[in-house]
């Protein structure tokens, strides 16, 4: 399958994932105000690893334009090195997120963030990241979202469709 229809599958899959947690959050033509207890969680799209949850706060990741999203990954989490067409700012609201940067997952080559912590990556920046213990981030980008794998064999939607 080429890069284009690989991309398309994967933002059409977390379009479709995302506008069942955070339909309400698309619509927003003017100021969005989202209280700590009225985030809404839902399952993290296929093009990540299972067990994540996701929440959209503003913006649409399927399409062009500002990105505001969190992500609760358990413990024990990774994140298979990857990079993205778009920058990506991440800040660690709880836990701890283990970041570094290369074409593979090294835990003794990464970086702890704690809560407050922020880490900028450019586009096309080869990364991963890990948890140790429950840990809640948030994500700004420039929409549209995207994520390729820099291994083929850890996309998890390739996984899924070997079965």
């Amino acid at each position: 399958m080429s890069i284009t229809r690989c991309l398309t599958v994967q933002l059409a899959s977390l379009a479709l994932s995302l506008t069942f947690t955070a339909g309400h959050v698309f619509a927003q033509s003017t100021h969005v105000l989202v209280p700590a207890d009225k985030v809404q969680w839902g399952p993290a799209p296929p093009a990540l690893p299972g067990g994540a949850q996701i929440a959209v706060l503003e913006g649409n990741p399927s399409e062009k334009g500002p990105v505001t999203l969190r992500l609760r990954f358990p413990a024990n989490y990774n994140i298979p090195a990857h990079w993205h067409s778009m920058t990506e700012r991440v800040t660690v609201l709880s836990g701890a997120f283990h970041v570094g940067m290369g074409d593979k997952l090294d835990r003794h080559a990464s970086q702890t963030l704690e809560p407050g912590g922020f880490v900028s990556l450019p586009a096309a920046m080869h990364h991963f990241g890990w948890t140790a213990t429950p840990t809640v981030v948030q994500i700004n980008l420039e929409g549209p979202f995207d994520i390729f794998y820099v291994n083929p064999a850890d996309d998890p939607q390739k996984r899924q469709t070997k079965r």
